[in-house]
């Protein structure tokens, strides 16, 4: 079974008189998820009610994990090792799934595990960053920041993979030279937003668009569109650009890009300006899409992970233990998606829930 595999490779933080073999127990802690477990207490109650069915998967020999055992566990295995798992896995998994392997685009962003905090710490939650592709909506690979490190923690998640091809996009707050080196090294591309943590960037770029939005050889992109109650009206363009040399210089930017958007409601309208930094020119009509999908790690990752799986209400606050349960849920996201019925992801987990012929085609991947 790819799953027992895979995630038999992690090492074992308990000695040896375990009772439950490790992959065993992820193995439970997963489907526990997928039904709709939210913590470790619920998880062995889903064992102890699924014991025949999961048994048609894995021995289970001293029958279902208690939910100490479960607690234990995922407090003390290392984040590190589980997420090296879980991006082995999914290589498994995809190709058995027939998932097409991340391309065009990958977004990356930090999500606060925000009742997950240490007793006394209510204003520093724990913070994951995950790189999610924007075409399979999958979660790619995800670390845990340390002491708030969006920035450092994202620099590794990136380098976990291979950007050859790829887009990375980001926003202003990873627009600094390390970011930019590393995608390039990676073998990607970068179009990431430029704000006032740049500001002298910020200042050269906006002027040289200014100046470009007043030609009438610029050459502009626009849509216009009436949803959910909105008008929406988009515009970008794309011109070459040569940063003012220095030791914090983006790494081969070559290119900036304005995109402005003037959205009605009720008669109201708001207008915004925003502006990114390229590692590549491209098409006004290219930035205007790749910007758009940026935000699909917002609504297909981020609020499905809080209004699917309850995220930003579970506590999950010893050692490891927020992590651990971070990257499950995320890897049940990823098995839901996978699944090629075309109904919504809740009631593809409240089937699953209900009858075990439904979580049985969940797992038929997993062999």
């Amino acid at each position: 079974m790819v799953f027992l595999d895979v995630f038999g490779e992690v090492p074992d933080p308990r000695d040896l008189t375990a009772q439950h073999p490790l992959p065993e127990i992820l193995f439970v802690a997963l489907a526990a998820v997928l039904c709709g477990a939210t913590h470790c207490t619920e998880m062995e109650l889903f064992a102890r009610n699924r014991l025949d069915l999961l048994r048609q998967f894995i021995p289970l020999e001293r029958g279902a994990p208690s939910h100490d055992t479960f607690s234990r566990v995922l407090a003390a295995l290392d984040p590190v090792a589980l997420n090296d798992a879980f991006m082995r896995f999914m290589a498994a998994f995809g190709a058995q799934a027939r998932i097409d392997a991340p391309k065009g685009q990958v977004a990356i962003d930090g999500k606060s595990l925000r009742r997950a905090y240490a007793k006394g710490r209510s204003h520093m939650p724990p913070l994951v960053v995950t790189v999610f592709g924007c075409d399979t909506f999958m979660s790619l690979a995800q670390t845990v920041a340390q002491e708030g490190g969006e920035v450092q923690a994202a620099i590794a998640a990136l380098e976990l993979l291979s950007l050859k091809g790829l887009t990375v996009t980001a926003d202003a707050l990873h627009c600094h030279r390390r970011m930019t080196k590393t995608v390039r090294e990676g073998g990607g591309h970068y179009v990431i937003a430029i704000k006032g943590n740049q500001s002298k960037l910020a200042t050269e770029a906006n002027a040289a668009l200014d100046k470009a939005a007043a030609s009438r050889a610029t050459k502009f992109h626009q849509t216009e569109e009436d949803a959910h109650g909105r008008h929406e009206v988009r515009r970008a363009f794309v011109i070459p650009f040569a940063q003012t040399p220095g030791k914090n210089a983006l790494v081969d930017l070559c290119a900036v890009g304005r995109v402005e958007s003037w959205r009605t409601v009720d008669g109201k309208t708001t207008h915004k300006v925003r502006c990114y930094a390229l590692s590549r020119k491209m098409p006004a009509h290219e930035l205007l899409a790749t910007v758009r999908r940026h935000w699909s790690i917002e609504n297909d990752l981020h609020w499905q992970l809080d209004v699917l799986l309850g995220e930003d209400q579970i506590r999950g606050r010893k050692n490891n233990s927020a992590a651990n349960h971070a990257i499950l849920r995320r890897l049940a996201l990823n098995v839901l998606r996978a699944d090629p019925e075309t109904i919504p992801l809740s009631h593809k987990r409240l089937k699953a829930r209900w009858a075990d012929q439904d979580l049985l085609r969940l797992f038929t991947h997993m062999r």
